[in-house]
């Protein structure tokens, strides 16, 4: 077989381990979008869909991907990276043209790495789901992000319960 054929397929799937490794990572340090920020109060706001990323994870408006994205900080792009440890995992050498992410539902902005190779992402685009508590297989999907971090599974299974009850 040709050797560049193998190359792009490795680079592609690589590329969509990334994707799914950088939307995980993403959570590293920070709530998941549909943690408790309400507790104690007596009436919490409507669960909306529209309003969190595909996976139901709300970025963190201080997240180094965006940031450097916005800045245009090779830099802050450079440390990001590393962070999130896209070469190390994945084998993708650091590219300052895809480390960009404007988030997963930033309509007419380009797209990186980050957000071109996520799963979850393209899945609930496919099944025209504005995120993924909407989906009736949510429980039983093995996405690897669901998988990777089993804990942010069950907080978006909660939340679709909530969301269930809700609507």
């Amino acid at each position: 077989m040709d050797k560049s054929k193998l190359d792009r397929r490795a680079f592609l799937a690589n590329s969509a381990r990334a994707g799914v490794a950088m939307c995980g990572a993403c959570l590293c340090g920070q709530l998941p979008a549909f943690a408790d920020e309400t507790a104690g109060s007596e009436e919490q706001e409507p669960i909306d869909p529209k309003k969190v990323n595909y996976c139901g994870h709300t970025c963190s408006p201080d997240c180094k991907f965006k940031k450097a994205t916005l800045e245009n900080d090779v830099e802050l792009k450079k440390e990001a990276w590393k962070l999130w440890k896209i070469e190390e995992n994945y084998g993708l050498e650091f590219d300052p043209d895809q480390a960009i992410c404007y988030g997963c539902k930033a309509p007419g902005k380009p797209e990186g790495v980050v957000v071109s190779n996520c799963t979850v992402r393209s899945c609930a685009q496919e099944k025209k789901l504005d995120c993924c508590i909407e989906c009736d297989d949510l429980v039983e999907c093995s996405k690897s992000l669901w998988t990777r971090f089993p804990d942010f599974h069950k907080a978006v299974i909660a939340e679709q319960v909530k969301y269930r009850a809700q609507t």
